[in-house]
């Protein structure tokens, strides 16, 4: 089934992936809330929002109205134009629709590329800190890094052009690339790449054409992988991900208070860890980095009351199973953590980082809280005083 693509939305894309490949922020979202907030401010002037400006290094809309870094540019000289292109490409305004809950892979067959010990230790290295592959299993990845391809290119030497199909997902292994935005005959430079990064995934992810023109400014060598095989596995993994998570927070009363938005937010940030019988997940009195919630089996926490000297032996307090969640009121009260916590059995756990948490958590915290009182009532019958949860450590 096609969808007509409607007005103005290719043009509102590509000027947002402009906005994010000059700025590059570390939160992609928040970048995003800002940058269409206050797009929504100029088409809306009686909107207003206490003129917050975007913390990189595009302003798009000033309080003032100016742009500062326009001056700057201004005074620069025209930047390079692109070569002209090589070949006839043909330019179209979507390509077909994938359905990953419809992908039954019966009609797939895998892509082999052969490729040396050498070859294979460069991708992996290229490929390691993508966090488009953060979420694929063992056997993905090792599909992945067979069906790419190595593609060596010269300066000068268009990869991808604006307008496009998408045909491929490319990794730099080496080289220097410069990001090409506009029309024919006035295509500006908007950003670089240096021996490192990815590029062509939205127009594969988001079934649009090519928001942007790459073009190799030395010589360099790329690992392509082809549109088939990064939405099966890719999206398809994504997509199940998410499913999967969905059932798993349905039943965690914190994250009722989220909205169905913030709960899919939650979902992608999630990834999963296996624990074997009795290893310890996290250490009483350890910095906190993320927190956790049970997939399959069992964790039982246990602490140490080092408020009394003469404590030795830790206390099982709580045992939970699935859909149970624990590691966040180190988080919440920013001290190192109350207790311990170690696998019954063969343990899987999703993991939420710190950093997520921060970013994602904030409407939960006044349930978060209201935790730790309850948590406190309950060491009051198991230490037989009043004990404060954060002193445990």
């Amino acid at each position: 089934m096609n969808f007509e693509i409607p007005a103005g939305l290719t043009d509102l894309l590509q000027e947002f992936t402009v906005a994010v490949l000059r700025a590059r922020p570390s939160n992609l979202e928040a970048f995003a809330s800002d940058y269409f907030m206050k797009l929504n401010e100029k088409k809306n002037p009686t909107v207003k929002a206490g003129g917050i400006r975007f913390q990189s290094d595009i302003n798009l809309i000033e309080d003032n109205g100016n742009d500062s870094n326009n001056e700057d540019e201004d005074n620069d000289p025209e930047p390079p134009r692109p070569p002209p292109p090589t070949r006839d490409r043909r330019k179209s305004v979507s390509a077909e629709r994938y359905d990953p809950e419809a992908d039954d892979d019966q009609s797939y067959s895998k892509v082999v590329h052969p490729k040396s010990d050498d070859q294979r230790k460069r991708l992996q290295d290229a490929i390691k800190n993508i966090l488009l592959f953060r979420s694929l299993d063992q056997e993905q990845m090792q599909e992945v890094l067979d069906a790419m391809f190595e593609k060596e290119v010269t300066p000068g030497q268009e990869i991808i052009r604006q307008g496009d199909d998408g045909d491929n997902f490319y990794v730099i292994d080496s080289g220097k690339y410069d990001i090409y935005v506009g029309e024919e005959n006035k295509k500006k430079v908007v950003g670089h790449y240096n021996n490192e990064g990815f590029f062509g995934e939205l127009a594969l992810m988001y079934n649009m054409p090519r928001a942007a023109t790459i073009v190799a400014a030395s010589n360099g060598t790329v690992w392509g992988l082809d549109r088939q095989t990064f939405r099966r596995i890719v999206l398809k993994t994504a997509f199940n991900k998410r499913k999967r998570y969905e059932k798993l927070i349905e039943g965690c009363v914190m994250l009722k208070t989220l909205d169905m938005y913030e709960r899919m937010n939650v979902c992608d940030a999630l990834t999963s860890q296996q624990f074997s019988d009795g290893e310890r997940i996290i250490n009483q009195g350890d910095k906190a980095d993320c927190m956790y919630f049970v997939e399959e089996g069992q964790v039982r926490i246990a602490m140490l009351n080092k408020a009394d000297p003469s404590a030795t032996e830790e206390i099982e307090i709580n045992k939970l199973g699935p859909g149970g969640y624990f590691g966040e009121l180190a988080l919440v009260t920013n001290k190192p953590r109350a207790a311990s916590v170690y696998a019954i059995g063969t343990v899987k756990c999703a993991v939420l980082d710190v950093h997520a948490f921060e970013r994602l958590m904030g409407p939960c915290m006044d349930i978060m809280k209201r935790n730790i009182d309850h948590y406190e009532t309950q060491l009051v019958s198991i230490f037989g005083k009043k004990t404060n949860i954060t002193d445990l450590r």
